[in-house]
C-alpha cells in the first residue's frame, strides 16, 4: 500500500465531486443541449469518481488497521455522497417542469442514473464485502497462529515432563547411592568402635605387663642387693 499513491486518489477524487456538486445547480439553470452536456459531463465524472474510489479501495487492501478502517469509512461515505447527487440530479431531471419531456436521451441520462447509483450501491456492499473477508481473514491467521502456540505449549509441557521423569530416575539413583553409603558408614562406625575396644584392651593388657615386669624386676633387685 502506497500512501502517496492514496492521497493522489483522494485529491482527484475530491477534485470531481467539486466539480460534480455544482452541476445539479447548473442543471436546474439549463435547457436544452446545454442541460443534455450538463447531464453527460455528470454521468461521465460520476463514472470517473466510482473509478478513483475503486482504487482507493485496493490502495487501503495492505494498509494497516490502524489507517485502513477510518479510510474505508471514509469512502463508504463517499460512495453515498455520489448516489445523492446522483439521486438530486435524477429528481431534478425527472422533476415537473424540467424532466417532463419524453424524449429518449432525456430518459437514458435518468436510467444511467439510476444505473450508477446502483453501480455506487454494489460498490459499497462489495466494500464491506472485502472488510468483511479480510476480518475473516485475520481471524483464521489469528486462530492457526494460537494452535500452533498451544501445540508448542504441549510439546514444552510434554519435553519437561520427560524430564522431570528423568530426574526423578537420578534422585532415585542418588537415594540409593545415599542408603548405601550409611549402610558402609555404620559398618565403618562398628568397626572403628571394635578397634578402639581392642586399642584400649591392648592398652590395658601393657599396662598390666609393664607393671608386673617392673614387679618383677624390683623383686630381683630386692633378693640380690637387699637381702643377705
Amino acid at each position: 500500500m502506497s500512501s502517496e499513491e492514496f492521497e493522489k486518489l483522494h485529491e482527484m477524487y475530491r477534485s470531481l465531486y467539486d466539480e460534480l456538486k455544482v452541476i445539479p445547480d447548473r442543471v436546474v439553470r439549463s435547457q436544452g443541449e446545454e442541460k443534455k452536456k450538463l447531464i453527460r459531463v455528470f454521468d461521465e465524472r460520476i463514472g470517473e469518481a466510482q473509478e478513483v474510489l475503486q482504487g482507493m479501495e485496493q490502495e487501503l487492501v495492505g494498509a494497516p488497521g490502524s489507517f485502513r478502517n477510518p479510510m474505508s469509512s471514509k469512502v463508504r461515505l463517499y460512495h453515498r455522497d455520489l448516489a445523492r447527487l446522483q439521486r438530486d440530479l435524477h429528481g431534478l431531471h425527472a422533476g415537473p417542469g424540467l424532466g417532463r419531456s419524453s424524449r429518449p436521451g432525456d430518459n437514458r441520462h435518468g436510467v444511467y442514473a439510476v444505473e450508477n447509483e446502483r453501480s455506487a450501491q454494489l460498490q459499497a456492499q462489495r466494500t464491506l464485502l472485502l472488510q468483511g473477508t479480510e476480518v475473516l481473514t485475520n481471524a483464521s491467521q489469528s486462530i492457526e497462529r494460537s494452535q500452533r502456540i498451544a501445540a508448542e505449549i504441549d510439546q514444552i509441557g510434554t519435553d519437561i515432563i520427560e524430564e522431570l521423569g528423568e530426574q526423578r530416575e537420578q534422585l532415585d539413583r542418588t537415594r540409593d547411592r545415599l542408603v548405601h553409603t550409611g549402610e558402609n558408614l555404620s559398618r565403618s562406625r562398628k568397626i572403628l568402635r571394635a578397634m578402639s575396644r581392642r586399642v584400649m584392651t591392648n592398652k590395658l593388657l601393657l599396662g598390666i605387663i609393664i607393671i608386673l615386669e617392673l614387679a618383677i624386676l624390683g623383686a630381683v633387685v630386692y633378693l640380690k642387693f637387699f637381702r643377705r
